[in-house]
């Protein structure tokens, strides 16, 4: 058996693999554990009942953002072509 890892750096290992876009190897490679090793953590830590709503909040709140910032880039289209439009119309 490995080496114990404190509770702080594997939740620190999972952090880092689920928000860094780093491949799992990478990061498992760069806190010098195997690859199962983080596979395990992550599988313990999304099935953790206790684990602090903050994360998912973020999650839920950047899902929102994300969404947001589509309609707007949708509705700037929009008025673009518009302003196109009236702009040919008024000559």
């Amino acid at each position: 058996m490995g080496p114990k890892h404190s509770f702080e750096f594997r939740q620190e290992a999972v952090r880092v693999a689920l928000t860094s876009g780093l491949t799992r190897k990478q990061v498992a490679s760069d806190f010098g554990v195997g690859f199962s090793t983080l596979s395990r953590w992550i599988q313990l830590d999304r099935r953790n009942p206790e684990k602090p709503a903050g994360q998912s909040d973020l999650e839920r709140e950047n899902a929102e953002l994300r969404k947001e910032n589509r309609l707007l880039r949708e509705e700037r289209g929009i008025l673009k072509k518009a302003t196109v439009f009236f702009a040919e119309r008024s000559k």
